[in-house]
């Protein structure tokens, strides 16, 4: 008989093994589940092997990166939207700290590398809304943009959520963006206020 795959067995071995790099300790097939009440046979189970926990772990922050995105509700106002996309990231980046510093780190592959660009290109839409409505210059490129967009919310999250800085410091996500947006075209006034509805951090 085949037994069912819990889940939470293997969002726990996930978390424990992030939580493990961020403290600096030796990530092994045995110190992962040392005092879990699982056996080392669990992570060849849930994930083939260690190179597949690696693999695993990384694409889980973008996985809850992903779902903490689709939770902005979409308005009228794209500029806003781009921003509470970038408070979105913030928060989740504050939520799962562990995982936000593995999702970037290169040095593990991904198993889902589409997914994981998905959560880039659910602001490029934004930005393309943005354009459309006469917000951003015609000949801004989305792609760049959001990248410009993301950079400012990733460089506050590893400055704050992994650094050395208070929370306080994600309040100047607003200007920054603001700057940003109106370089691309917007109203400077209207786009601080787009921006500062937008940015709220959870």
């Amino acid at each position: 008989m085949v037994r069912t795959k819990d889940p939470a067995v293997r969002a726990m071995l996930i978390d424990r093994a992030a939580r493990m790099l961020r403290e600096r300790q030796p990530v092994t097939l045995r110190t992962v589940v040392a005092g879990t009440g699982v056996s080392t046979m669990a992570v060849y189970t849930y994930f083939g092997g260690m190179d597949g926990l690696w693999k695993a772990m990384r694409q889980e922050g973008f996985t809850r990166l992903a779902a903490r995105l689709t939770t902005v509700r979409t308005t009228a106002d794209p500029v806003r939207d781009l921003a509470a996309l970038g408070a979105a990231y913030l928060s989740n980046a504050l939520a799962c700290p562990d995982l936000y510093r593995v999702m970037f780190d290169d040095g593990f592959d991904l198993e889902d590398l589409p997914a994981a660009d998905e959560t880039l290109h659910t602001l490029v839409r934004a930005v393309e809304r943005a354009r459309a409505q006469g917000r951003f210059r015609d000949d801004v490129d989305p792609l760049e943009l959001a990248t410009q967009s993301w950079m400012i919310g990733h460089g506050l999250a590893s400055l704050v959520v992994t650094g050395p800085l208070p929370r306080q410091t994600l309040a100047h996500g607003v200007p920054m963006l603001t700057a940003l947006f109106t370089s691309a075209g917007d109203d400077q006034p209207t786009c601080r206020r787009s921006v500062g509805r937008g940015w709220r951090i959870k």
